[in-house]
């Protein structure tokens, strides 16, 4: 009874004194906030990259025979898109998230905004070649459905691969999602209160870092398993819609 009445006690202590439970509620949201807004970045990004690069190695050889200067704008565009592809991940994002921060919008003090264009831009590396490889599995049949109905290749890849593409990687795209929200945790390297930030702001104020950080853990445990548990569902869901 003693040790429950100390738990309660510390708890208190922790949260209530002071309102230091709004420490971690700030922190959780901004972490949604930079999650989320990431996510969006990041999928916008990475279609353009993943069209871009499976359009080039579709249509090289064809573009090449026909000339012209589609093929070298196509090519340029490519190559850039190999570049940045490169430098985003081969570079920790602690790392690019700072460059963000401190050099490309220096004037900026919207931390939670700088934050979501870098996790956006990073995540937009890796999301690029999930739908690259998306693309790449679609039979080459829809293709030319696409252009038996008069589509080009644009519109092909607009009305018939690209559809079918979210479905085949929406698995992976959501455990991306689960894997951003971890990555966040970095964010308070540049001040922003996310939520290990919030915990660490809590410790330094009560000397003690067991129960806010482990606080911290929790809440990301919690929301990864029931990101995990939807990423299962739409599994299930898919597969039945298979049939």
């Amino acid at each position: 009874m003693t040790a429950s009445l100390k738990i309660i006690d510390d708890l208190k202590f922790v949260f209530a004194e002071g309102d230091r439970y709004k420490f971690f509620l700030e922190g959780f949201l901004n972490t949604l906030k930079i999650t989320g807004g990431a996510l969006v970045v990041g999928v916008i990004i990475g279609v353009i990259i993943a069209a871009i690069r499976t359009s080039f190695d579709k249509n090289k050889e064809s573009m090449k025979l026909r000339g012209g200067i589609g093929y070298f704008i196509l090519g340029f565009l490519n190559s850039i898109a190999k570049v940045y592809l490169t430098i985003i991940r081969g570079t920790p994002v602690v790392v690019q998230l700072m460059i963000m921060y401190f050099v490309v919008f220096a004037a900026s003090d919207n931390g939670v905004m700088v934050g979501i264009l870098a996790f956006g831009i990073n995540s937009g590396a890796y999301v690029a070649e999930i739908f690259r490889a998306g693309i790449m599995s679609i039979d080459n049949g829809q293709f030319e459905a696409g252009r038996s109905l008069g589509f080009n290749y644009f519109q092909t890849m607009r009305f018939i691969v690209i559809p079918q593409m979210f479905k085949a990687v929406l698995p992976t795209l959501l455990n991306e999602f689960i894997a951003l929200l971890k990555e966040t945790s970095v964010a308070g390297y540049v001040g922003v209160m996310d939520l290990t930030k919030a915990g660490n702001i809590v410790a330094g104020r009560i000397f003690t870092y067991v129960i806010p950080l482990t606080t911290v853990a929790l809440v990301y445990l919690t929301s990864v398993m029931i990101l995990t548990s939807l990423v299962g569902r739409i599994e299930r869901r898919l597969r039945k819609s298979d049939r």
